[in-house]
């Protein structure tokens, strides 16, 4: 993304970009570069439509919302629409069971791609035409009509025949093909997240699936069981078992992995993930932030869409 379609207030050379960091409480030793101008921009924000500002262990912090005012007000969301389905998801619990949503975070943290998952995909949830347009846009015309999107899915946590773990899907795009094939889309979304945490316990069942789907480089298995690659490969090897399972009834699938372009780690992670595939793997789909944004955009979604690229992308929201 070009500096010139970044938000006007939001200073880009590092000096300019720590002295707003401090004016907002929003400098954390630990942030790399991208992910102290995310921070930043969150705390923007926060300021711009006039929310409390949160703390961590007593010391406001910028990117976070004060609490119980977040959960009470639902403020990290960008709609009543979106807040309805937080509502049902996350508060009421009508479809919590078998989820699983951090909280307070899931309130109060500005910077959580899990608030930006409903963000960004909550209004299309509701109006599956829209999803349409976009999803088709997406594929090239591939996908023809959206018939659900759920939120933090998994075919069956624990289950071995799956990938016997924990995994989840952040968005589950179920949908119809232009030929008129039962489909899904797995989607991991990212937003500053590093890739850094330490990777899980292996487990004998990936190798298994792994060895069935037929998609990756025997020399690359090694690079895949460890950090950063481990995470996005359980997740593609989640999408992998489900499409294995027969009485599942989809007819084609894939894993997409979703995240922001000025997300530097998630990128070269990405490249690295892409060399330890076959050419001919189809089930492994990286899929930039901009570009959803800017399928959604070109969908006439509404006033939404433009604040949710400001917001987390500081685009101008027109």
């Amino acid at each position: 993304m070009a500096a010139e379609d970044l938000e006007p207030d939001l200073p880009h050379r590092s000096g300019s970009l720590d002295q707003q960091a401090d004016r907002l409480h929003a400098r954390v030793g630990t942030d790399e570069p991208y992910q102290r101008l995310f921070r930043v921009r969150q705390a923007l924000w926060r300021e711009r439509v006039g929310l409390p500002i949160g703390d961590h262990r007593g010391v406001p912090l910028g990117s976070r919302l004060a609490m119980p005012h977040a959960k009470d007000t639902l403020a990290n969301y960008l709609t009543d629409n979106i807040r309805s389905i937080v509502r049902a998801e996350v508060v009421d619990g009508d479809r919590r069971v078998g989820k699983l949503y951090g909280q307070p975070r899931i309130f109060n943290d500005l910077l959580s791609s899990q608030p930006m998952c409903f963000n960004l995909f909550g209004e299309m949830a509701l109006d599956l035409a829209l999803a349409s347009r976009v999803f088709s846009a997406l594929t090239s015309g591939r996908i023809a009509q959206v018939t659900e999107i759920g939120f933090e899915h998994s075919p069956g946590r624990g289950d071995a025949k799956y990938t016997a773990d924990r995994s989840a899907f952040d968005v589950f795009v179920d949908y119809r093909s232009d030929a008129g094939k039962r489909g899904f889309l797995g989607i991991e979304v990212k937003y500053h997240e590093s890739l850094k945490d330490r990777p899980g316990e292996h487990r004998s069942r990936y190798d298994e699936i792994a060895t069935a789907m037929g998609c990756f480089r025997p020399e690359g298995l090694g690079r895949l069981r460890d950090r950063p690659l481990q995470q996005v490969w359980r997740d593609h090897l989640l999408a992998g078992s489900l499409l294995l399972d027969d009485g599942a009834g989809y007819d084609e699938g894939a894993f997409v992995f979703l995240y922001p372009m000025e997300n530097v780690r998630c990128g070269t992670a990405i490249e690295a993930y892409r060399a330890c595939l076959v050419p001919e793997c189809t089930s492994f789909v990286p899929w930039t932030l901009e570009a959803v944004v800017d399928a959604v955009q070109a969908a006439d979604a509404g006033a939404w869409i433009g604040e949710f690229a400001k917001r987390y992308l500081g685009m101008d929201a027109g």
